[in-house]
């Protein structure tokens, strides 16, 4: 098994589709880095205090309820976000404390329903198809291993792979912000445990956690998040013979899912998709969930019922479909 994991791990890093991952993390990460700068930058000069910045997104907030041009739902997402901000303020902490390990936070957050999805599905999406394509699968099928070997040494590799993508974001987003915010705030504290009833904001179960600990739940929930979404590109590309057929597929997917999740507060039956319950990372920070009454045990569920779907799916068909002609 060992020698078949290390030549799927060969095949991906020849590819070198991985290069050209950290190549756009390269170029993407300074960019972002600069706004937040020009941001922060912005928000010292109008306001001296981070407490009057806080308190005026807080009025802003509330005067935008009265507006009969601000749809209930996003009314309802900001009279959430008012009691949360509140709850901040009263215990006198900056959440948007500008310092590298928080930039990480924040980008990480933002990068969790599409953009690290998308650098995972350049990966999974032509593991089988490309070989296809090139007919080096027949080449792999003649030798005397069983099928469902091969199609798990490339599982194999392409969950090694998702983790290590996960890892050089964290680091190279912590390693290029720190030039600017400086490398400090692991220790620095954040809230979790917010439970959402409709409008109300139930902090009963709020606990401060240091920053650090914060991460290493965040990272876990995007793992399992991203190796979802790696498993579903796994069995497109069982499915499909073309490499670019597998990629439009996957890509399409997600795009259409970050749509559907704007969208999906009027579909109850939409929480079933596996698009709408990819932001795990939502639930740490009490953001209200796309739909009422998702959760992140629900969601967790539904993500690892696709999952095991997809991986039956992708070993049957790969078992007994007819590859070599």
């Amino acid at each position: 098994m060992l020698p078949l994991i290390k030549n799927e791990t060969l095949k991906i890093v020849k590819k070198k589709r991985f290069h050209v991952i950290v190549l756009i993390l390269l170029v993407l990460i300074p960019v972002f880095t600069y706004a937040q700068m020009k941001t922060t930058e912005s928000n010292r000069e109008k306001f001296k205090d981070w407490r009057l910045a806080l308190q005026q997104q807080i009025t802003d907030n509330q005067n935008s309820l009265a507006s009969a041009r601000v749809p209930e739902e996003w009314k309802k997402y900001r009279l959430i976000m008012i009691q949360q901000w509140q709850y901040y303020l009263d215990h006198d902490v900056d959440p948007s404390s500008p310092n590298a390990v928080t930039f990480t936070r924040m980008f990480m957050d933002n990068s969790a329903t599409l953009f690290i999805p998308l650098l995972v599905m350049a990966i999974g999406s032509d593991l089988v198809s490309s070989e296809r394509t090139t007919g080096t699968i027949k080449m792999l099928l003649t030798r005397p291993v069983r099928r469902w070997k091969i199609l798990l040494s490339k599982l194999v590799a392409l969950s090694m792979f998702v983790g290590l993508i996960i890892v050089v974001t964290f680091a190279l987003s912590y390693l290029i912000s720190g030039i600017v915010f400086g490398y400090g705030g692991w220790t620095f504290p954040l809230f979790t445990g917010f439970q959402i009833n409709g409008t109300d904001v139930d902090v009963s179960a709020v606990h401060p956690v240091p920053q650090w600990f914060y991460l290493l739940m965040q990272c876990g929930l995007i793992w399992f998040t991203s190796m979802v979404v790696a498993v579903l590109a796994f069995m497109v590309s069982v499915l499909l013979r073309s490499t670019a057929a597998s990629i439009v597929t996957i890509m399409a997917t997600l795009i259409a899912g970050t749509i559907l999740t704007n969208m999906s507060s009027s579909w109850p039956s939409a929480k079933y998709f596996f698009m709408v319950n990819l932001k795990l990372t939502d639930y740490l920070g009490g953001t209200p969930p796309p739909i009422e009454g998702m959760t992140l045990p629900f969601s967790l569920a539904v993500l690892g019922v696709w999952a095991i779907a997809a991986l039956v799916v992708s070993f049957l068909v790969f078992t007994k479909q007819d590859i070599l002609n």
